[in-house]
């Protein structure tokens, strides 16, 4: 094997049209057989290919490779070009490409030769001498082979001096192979780090006709480029160490801050874990830190000032609060609030919605171009906050859905979701249909498809009013009056809502008497929330009218009525634990309450 030192060798293969497939072959095995008398390793003899014709082709690179199997698959695989011969362009891809060190080639201070070796069979149809001469100086020695039909002249133009070692023509392909193994002991040369007295103190590097010296690490090459002197490895800064760097002679060492220890790289530091020790006494958590540990608590809790118990700050987080919708922690204590438009029931736990009576609800919304889809997104937010006011269950509130354009679509029908959250996750996901705007034919689809009990709605017998809600942003391209008298006429209650340029006069023509109570307008999409608002009052009366029934306390049914409700509420008060009421057990007030309301009914019971 050539063990002279590691090499960059790129071979610049001519695969012209001249160069007749087997003649092809054999120059594969040419390239083998130099490959395969090399020394190859990332840190040894590191090869590169191309080819060229009239283009240049990289088969691979100096960094691709590092085992000759590798490589002769490689080269089996190539498939020539067959153009022409652009020798100059090969020599000028090999210098500012293939012998860079992004491509694999070893930096130049290095001293390892860069070695290209030409093989062609022809004359240059492109200038080699400028372009081989900025290569030569370049660092780059250039070998020229020339085979059969190659011009002497171009040879001797790009090789190397002394021409008599780097030109050579063959006269035949044939002959191509023997002449590799001479050739093979031009590019391996005499080894002098071995046949003589090199004088290095440390390491010897062969190369080709020559030798070079070098140091350990952490000794430099002295000005007469043999003996070594130690350096501080420390200060070059490539030590690798995280923390500190100690240097000792021709080497160096890693060592931590205090509070850590090295990791087995012998570089990198890591906190010893102080928590790990197990007496750290933390009620909630224990937190190393380089000198030791301190305690930390969890959310909703503070460190009190022994530094390792905790105390609940959120009681919300702390206790099993029951809220239906949200829980708000005050000084010591908390209580339960309800979504904007409903309110806290008695238990001071659940939240009302728009549920005293249930509806079948069929929204029917604007899907036209004019819409555009950023406001199409606010629309279906609209549509779900709408929902938030509904208690949807499979015998209590239904919702549908349509959309409509020049065409409509049941998105989904009445008895397609049973809850709230299921309605919303699909609102989200309707698809915004754009084109015309067909109100008309959007209210004749609901009357005769969206109500039907085919579609969910519940029988007329079973008197479960029926709401129809349409949306809007501008003028109707169909005529509405006939479908939105018969949408009323079918005992659907009618809402109309418009935005932007929707005709008041077609939203006065949908919605049903009172037609003020019916009908919403609004400027702007962004600005839709009040609707919201007005469409809640009116679809729950309970919420608007603000009316409570008079009552004579001394009815018997009265009376009935507001001994439940005072009992459900000294119920609940007994569940949620207050235990105290102006210094009396509250156990003991809520038996009298009892004793006094059912003294107060046997005495309404005798005078009747």
């Amino acid at each position: 094997k050539c063990r002279t030192g590691p090499l960059d060798i790129v071979f610049v293969i001519d695969s012209s049209r001249s160069v007749r497939p087997f003649e092809f072959e054999i120059m594969r095995q040419f390239m083998m057989d130099i490959i395969g008398s090399l020394d190859i390793g990332p840190d040894a003899t590191r090869v590169g290919v191309i080819q060229y014709s009239s283009q240049v082709q990289n088969i691979f690179s100096l960094k691709t490779f590092f085992t000759r199997a590798d490589m002769e698959k490689a080269i089996n695989s190539i498939v020539p070009l067959a153009q022409g011969t652009m020798t100059g362009l090969a020599i000028q891809y090999a210098m500012n490409v293939a012998f860079t060190t992004q491509e694999g080639a070893r930096p130049l201070h290095k001293k390892i030769p860069r070695i290209a070796i030409i093989v062609t069979d022809g004359r240059p149809q492109d200038r080699v001498t400028e372009v081989a001469t900025q290569a030569r100086n370049s660092g780059i020695e250039i070998y020229a082979v020339g085979i059969q039909r190659a011009d002497m002249n171009s040879l001797r133009a790009m090789a190397s001096a002394p021409l008599e070692e780097h030109v050579f023509l063959v006269e035949s392909f044939e002959l191509i192979q023997q002449f590799g193994k001479q050739f093979q002991d031009k590019l391996c040369g005499v080894d002098l780090c071995v046949e003589q007295q090199h004088g290095c103190q440390h390491s010897c590097i062969s190369t080709p006709g020559s030798f070079y010296c070098e140091c350990n690490p952490g000794y430099r090459l002295s000005s007469d480029g043999k003996s070594c002197s130690p350096i501080d490895a420390c200060a070059d800064g490539r030590h690798g160490c995280q923390h500190q760097c100690v240097s000792t002679r021709g080497s160096y060492s890693c060592h931590c801050y205090p509070g850590y220890y090295l990791n087995q790289d012998k570089r990198s530091c890591s906190m010893i874990d102080y928590c790990s020790f197990g007496n750290h006494s933390c009620q909630h958590e224990c937190v190393s830190i380089p000198h030791g540990h301190q305690c930390r608590c969890q959310s909703g809790f503070t460190l009190q000032p022994d530094g390792r118990s905790c105390r609940a700050t959120d009681l919300c987080n702390g206790v099993d609060h029951g809220c239906e919708f949200k829980c708000v922690s005050t000084e010591g204590s908390y209580h339960c609030v309800c979504p904007e438009g409903q309110q806290l029931q008695a238990d001071g736990r659940a939240c009302s919605k728009c549920g005293a009576g249930h509806v079948d609800l069929v929204m029917v919304i604007d899907g036209s171009k004019s819409v555009r889809p950023q406001n199409f997104e606010l629309v279906k937010q609209f549509v779900n906050r709408i929902v938030d006011l509904l208690e949807v269950s499979p015998h209590g509130t239904q919702v549908g859905l349509v959309q409509y354009s020049s065409r409509v679509r049941t998105e989904f029908p009445l008895n397609k979701y049973h809850s709230a959250d299921e309605i919303k996750k699909a609102v989200m996901e309707v698809e915004y249909m754009e084109k015309g705007t067909m109100t008309g034919l959007a209210l004749k689809h609901m009357v005769e498809h969206s109500f039907s009990e085919l579609e969910g709605a519940r029988p007329l017998s079973h008197n479960i009013p029926r709401i129809g809600l349409v949306f809007t942003d501008g003028r109707s391209q169909d005529d509405i009056s006939e479908w939105a008298r018969r949408a009323k006429e079918s005992g659907i209650v009618m809402f109309a809502v418009g935005v932007g340029k929707a005709v008041e006069e077609e939203l006065r023509a949908i919605a049903s008497e009172p037609v003020e109570q019916h009908f919403s307008y609004s400027a702007d999409f962004t600005t839709m929330t009040h609707l919201v608002e007005n469409f809640k009052l009116n679809i729950c009366p309970e919420e608007s009218k603000g009316v409570t029934e008079i009552r004579s306390p001394c009815e018997c049914e009265a009376l009935v009525q507001f001994q439940t409700n005072t009992v459900a509420i000294l119920q609940s008060l007994t569940e949620k634990n207050i235990l105290w009421t102006r210094g009396v057990p509250l156990t003991r007030s809520l038996a009298q309450m009892t004793a006094r309301l059912e003294d107060l009914e046997r005495q309404v019971a005798h005078k009747k």
